[in-house]
């Protein structure tokens, strides 16, 4: 695509002929598609117009990989805008600043010819998408005006009024894969338009922009403006900011606004067709011609850049169309025929365009991109029988670039080095951070986790520390960590335990406050059990944990208490579990009419305790008990819970609500839950102002919005039919049983059956709902927040050679950072747990 652009430019690859030099302290693998060079040879290449990447390294530094293959994945799009890309190996006796100076590394050095233009500190290219944003940024210094205040931005738009049109920009931070497509439409249309780029929040709210947490791209149309005093039209783009949605967006800025045609509308081609977007003929007689323009202008601007709006004169035409007709929809797809339609008011044009682009939206295979967490994700599983749900991948990428010129308190966790890291964990119960400084999932980890060092300044026990495994390599592998990032906790010299949920603040509180408790809590009384089961015995951290579970042991029951108790060990930061064998155990077990060994589960939210027996059960079977056991029986679909629940592969009953759900249905179903009626489905309800993508998925289901409330039978896991209940009948326990039985006997008729088709996160680099169902898959009684516990390998560490280069070396080997598309990421989260090199 980038290719493509190119040709079409105007620009030639002599004014992009710069030379942009980088420098590293570390010895980097070879890279086949990398011509390696002497600086000798390298300097010799260099003539002017010509443009070089070239990355300096020195023969004997320590080994990283990572950053050489993000920049071999730049040399393919660097060359297509005529930038050569080349590896400089640095020899022992060279002393030029690129190669014998240290306070000179890791800094890149951007040339134009010999010519040095600009240095970068590497950490701010941190992929692919940055390298190729930095340097074109550099470049297009001329046609890509960065501004920070309204002041600028109505400078630039007195300026080119009457001359030039605008595309205005707002990027979350530079470096972005979004900042790239902006860079990369500037190099192929920047000579044509002024391009203006901003990262300020406060400039795109002071122009009226709702959403502003996403990036937005707008076109000024300043050209036709004669008037200052005139403000120039602004057209939003409202697909996301990629390369070849902003080239479709300005090339349908380009085409004419309003076309008469007199010819048969089937056989009208224009630009919007070939562009995917559909056409609307308004059409028009002869005696309404002026009246008839002017609306089709009207509209013409209202859906600008989402179709194109032809003005049909019925009076020349040798095709007869309906006589009521007064407006014609084309859509783009070949084959498909016109639409005549009576359509009396303007807003029913452009809501029918816009609402067709929504569904068509939600039913494409790439959905989730980097335009952040608006559930669409959510849409296509249901829609398409997925097995995978969610949108982490999106609130991930929105994490990571969210806030980058924010300062962080760093201050409020402790950096530990190979010198302190041992020291530090054995003497404090410690949270440690694993991260690489430079990746930008571990950046997005790191914001969550300073978040959770605010709201526990001053209250924790805890200690907080983090290590920077770009720096401290061989610490982290001797602590078992191979990807980044990780959170583990080191406690009175129990095995340290890994953190596998999600990068949120919110789970990472929860799971530091959950394991300041030692579980399974040895409970020595009657008295002192009943607070427990009360929440009174950690009521400064039983909001953090809806369910607290008890096992009740008589004193011989040694091999069924140990069971539990490593159980507990393994559900440690994820729900608070106890344990009592006392000799008066029986009080116990009476009131609550269980016989031993048995579970109590304590559920705080709803105030009532339940008994579960553990005759001749296992460790695993206690850990499902109580992970199920922790899943609410009628929950709301949100973007955490929804994979945990299509774990369970039943078929979900799903009670789409407009706002909150009315009590009287949420008792019916709970009732019926109740009386077992329910065991083979799943009963859910989404509410569609929490999940809005909830429209889009009922209007797949039924092709319009049914009236709601509205009950819905979805088979994702086994052929994929879709039943509705009656919307005649009124939910009632009756009614909603003898439907399931109906149901259940096959002679209730599907509305609409799921494709086979398995949707998969658009961006492999992000793919968490992987991680998580092969986790659930290999040990089906883990949460979403999930414990890992792994083998105690402080001992070894304590033992560390005096050589300590030779450790780096060693061990970086070793400790090789994942790239963007591996699958494998957090791979101790998809291992079983382990104790000891046992499985539990």
């Amino acid at each position: 695509m980038q290719l493509q652009l190119m040709m079409s430019s105007s620009f030639s690859v002599f004014r992009v002929g710069i030379s942009f030099v980088m420098m590293c302290i570390f010895y980097m693998l070879a890279v086949d598609s990398l011509p390696e060079l002497s600086p000798q040879k390298f300097f010799s290449t260099l003539q002017p117009g010509k443009a070089t990447l070239a990355y300096f390294c020195q023969a004997d530094s320590p080994s990283t990989s990572v950053f050489l293959e993000e920049l071999n994945e730049a040399v393919k799009p660097l060359q297509d805008y005529g930038i050569s890309v080349a590896k400089v190996n640095c020899v022992a006796e060279e002393t030029s600043r690129y190669c014998g100076r240290e306070e000179d590394l890791m800094k890149v050095y951007l040339f134009r010819g010999s010519i040095l233009l600009r240095e970068f500190p590497t950490d701010t290219l941190f992929d692919v998408n940055a390298i190729v944003a930095h340097v074109l940024f550099a470049l297009l210094f001329n046609e890509v005006k960065y501004i920070t205040t309204l002041g600028d931005l109505q400078n630039i738009e007195n300026a080119r009024k009457g001359r030039t049109n605008i595309v205005f920009s707002y990027v979350r931070a530079i470096g972005t894969p979004e900042h790239r497509a902006v860079m990369e439409a500037a190099f192929v249309y920047g000579t044509t338009y002024q391009f203006v780029l901003t990262t300020e929040i406060s400039l795109l709210e002071s122009i009226g922009t709702e959403d502003i947490e996403y990036a937005h791209l707008y076109f000024f149309h300043c050209k036709p403006v004669l008037d200052l005093t005139q403000q120039c039209k602004r057209t939003l783009m409202e697909q996301s900011l990629t390369t070849l949605n902003i080239h479709q967006f300005i090339k349908t800025m380009e085409a004419p606004l309003l076309t008469e045609v007199a010819e048969d509308p089937q056989q009208v081609s224009t630009v919007h067709l070939q562009l995917g977007l559909p056409l609307v003929f308004i059409v028009s007689r002869q005696a309404t011609y002026e009246a008839d323009r002017k609306t089709a202008e009207w509209v013409a601007w209202r859906l600008l850049g989402k179709a194109g709006v032809l003005l049909l004169l019925r009076d020349s035409l040798e095709v007869d169309i309906p006589q009521d007709a007064n407006v014609i929809f084309k859509r783009a797809e070949e084959g498909v025929p016109v639409e005549f339609l009576v359509l009396n008011d303007v807003e029913l044009i452009v809501s029918r365009v816009e609402s067709n682009m929504y569904v068509a939206q939600t039913q494409e295979d790439e959905v989730g991109d980097m335009e952040g967490p608006n559930m669409e994700n959510i849409s296509e599983s249901f829609k398409m029988g997925s097995q995978k749900t969610g949108i982490q991948d999106d609130e991930v990428a929105e994490t990571v670039y969210r806030d980058r010129k924010r300062q962080l308190p760093l201050e409020l966790t402790v950096e530990l080095t190979e010198e302190t890291f041992n020291a530090t964990v054995t003497s404090s119960d410690s949270i440690v951070l694993f991260y690489a400084a430079w990746q930008a999932v571990s950046m997005a980890l790191l914001q969550s986790y300073i978040d959770v060092a605010v709201k526990l300044k001053g209250t924790s026990s805890m200690l907080l520390t983090r290590v920077n495994c770009a720096d401290w390599s061989h610490v982290c592998t001797e602590q078992n960590v191979t990807e980044f990032p990780v959170v583990k906790m080191y406690k009175g010299g129990e095995n340290p335990v890994s953190y596998a949920g999600m990068l949120g603040t919110e789970d990472l509180l929860k799971f530091i406050q959950l394991s300041r408790i030692s579980c399974p809590v040895n409970i020595t009384s009657v008295q002192e059990a009943e607070e427990y089961l009360s929440g009174e015995l950690f009521k400064d951290v039983i909001s953090y944990s809806t369910l607290s579970v008890l096992g009740l042991f008589s004193p011989t029951m040694k091999t069924a208490k140990e069971e539990f108790i490593e159980a507990g060990n393994y559900l440690k930061g994820c729900v608070i579990t106890g344990i009592y064998s006392g000799e008066d155990v029986s009080i116990l077990s009476n009131k609550y009419a269980v016989t031993l060994p048995a579970l109590l589960l304590a559920r705080h939210k709803e105030g009532r305790i339940e008994s579960i027996p553990l005759a001749n059960t296992h460790g695993q079977n206690i850990v499902q008990i109580v992970t199920n056991a922790s899943l609410e029986t009628f929950p709301e679909i949100t973007v955490e819970n929804l994979p945990t629940y299509l774990r369970l592969q039943k078929p979900l009953l799903i009670l789409f609500s407009d706002g909150s759900i009315d009590p009287q249905h949420k008792k019916v179903i709970l009732m019926l839950v109740k009386e077992k009626h329910l065991d083979s489905l799943t009963p859910c309800w989404l509410n569609l102002n929490n999940t809005p993508v909830g429209r889009g998925v009922l209007q797949a289901y039924f092709h319009v919005l049914p009236p709601l409330p509205l009950l819905v039978v979805v088979n994702l896991h086994s052929g994929g039919q879709v039943f509705a209940f009656p919307s005649d009948q009124a939910i009632t326990e009756e009614n909603l049983l003898l439907w399931l039985k109906k149901l259940e006997a096959g002679q209730e008729s599907h509305i609409t059956i799921l494709p086979a088709q398995e949707w998969k996160p658009p961006l492999p680099a992000y793919d968490f709902l992987s991680m998580i169902d092969a986790a659930a898959s290999q040990h089906p009684t883990r949460k979403v927040s999930e414990c890992i516990k792994e083998t105690d390998v402080q001992e070894n560490y304590k033992e560390q050679p005096e050589d300590q280069s030779a450790i780096r070396k060693e061990s970086t080997g070793i400790l090789r950072m994942k790239h963007w598309d591996r699958s494998n990421w957090f791979e101790e989260a998809k291992k079983p747990f382990r104790h000891d090199n046992k499985e539990l």
